[in-house]
């Protein structure tokens, strides 16, 4: 059915192509597929219209493959194969190996603030299958004891992971899907780069700016009001990535309870944060530092940002009393959106 759907949308796209030509003036051109379990829109302007079916066919079967090979509850997917492997060494295929090295980067410079190991605790709160429970603080305790990135052994292609623990790329697989989209980009459109990649919300990955050298716009969630976008950051060539403890969580007896766990308890995390989003040329680096820095909170991923220029990353962070703050490098590139131009914002130097 899907790629019933896929083919179709395709067909519908070089129709236009051909009507239009694609050839005087960049026209705009979007389409959707399906992966990762969220819906995926591209959007982008064209030139050539005969490109536009590599374009599309080339992003479609990618990401069917990432999302294949990364996928956590995939049966045969590499993750998965390395989670059964009873603390044997696994061989997996160079997309995971470079995935995995990547977020394990990025686990050890947050200091475990980021941790693929993890997805045990994620399992016990009930947020893969929906099924929500709040584990005792015993469970809890035993969940967070065998929560430790650095016993993911990496070398080549083989992934040695002790037994007992599991891994979940969820935090940073779409971030890595989008850099390697943008890529196919710029090599099937060389020169002429200008695409927007949207993979489900809480990640976004500008190619490039608008024809007539316009930025793309991007709109920031409100955490209170999930409708709304308090602020728009202008990005060219750059990615952006929010998270937040209003995109997955759950209610018990009055407490709200979300899917971003702080590694040291197993729970979630309760740094004072409602949302942070951070800005990178890197979508992957977006992706997992957002979860992370959501994970220290205000003081800790303030020092972190201070400490780790070389990073190349901005951010803006909400509180959950509302207050809004964002980092110096976002000047001109940062804006309270209407109706609410009289918030303050904090600007950290």
């Amino acid at each position: 059915m899907k790629r019933r759907i896929l083919c179709a949308l395709l067909t519908l796209i070089l129709c236009a192509c051909a009507l239009s030509g694609c050839k005087e003036q960049p026209e705009l051109r979007e389409f959707t597929t399906f992966a990762m379990d969220t819906a995926i829109n591209f959007t982008f302007y064209c030139e050539d219209g005969s490109r536009t079916g590599q374009a599309y066919t080339t992003m479609a079967n990618g990401l069917s493959d990432l999302d294949s090979l990364l996928s956590v509850t995939g049966e045969d997917s590499d993750v998965s194969r390395v989670n059964r492997s009873a603390g044997q060494p696994v061989e997996v295929g160079d997309w995971a190996a470079l995935a995995l090295s990547q977020a394990l980067e990025l686990c050890a410079v947050t200091d475990g603030a980021l941790d693929i190991t993890a997805y045990p605790a994620v399992k016990a709160w009930g947020f893969t299958q929906e099924e929500h429970r709040v584990p005792s603080e015993e469970e809890l305790a035993e969940l967070a004891a065998k929560i430790d990135y650095s016993a993911v052994k990496l070398k080549g292609n083989t992934i040695t992971l002790p037994e007992g623990m599991e891994i979940d790329l969820g935090a940073v697989a779409k971030g890595f899907a989008g850099d390697w989209l943008a890529q196919q980009v710029r090599n099937i459109y060389p020169g002429k780069d200008s695409a927007l990649l949207d993979l489900g919300q809480s990640t976004i990955v500008a190619v490039g700016s608008k024809p007539g050298g316009k930025p793309w716009r991007i709109g920031i969630v409100d955490p209170a009001r999930p409708g709304s976008y308090f602020a728009v950051v202008e990005l060219e060539d750059m990615a952006m990535g929010t998270s937040g403890g209003y995109q997955r969580y759950f209610e018990r007896d009055g407490v709200t309870y979300w899917h971003i766990l702080d590694p040291d308890t197993a729970a979630p995390a309760r740094s004072g944060l409602s949302s942070v989003t951070v800005v990178s040329p890197s979508a992957l680096l977006c992706d997992g530092l957002s979860t992370a820095l959501f994970v220290m909170g205000l003081e800790e991923g303030t020092a972190f940002w201070e400490n780790h220029p070389e990073l190349e990353f901005e951010a803006v962070f909400v509180t959950e009393d509302g207050e809004i703050y964002r980092t110096a490098g976002l000047e001109g590139r940062f804006f309270l959106a209407e109706g609410y131009e009289d918030r303050e914002v904090t600007v950290l130097e």
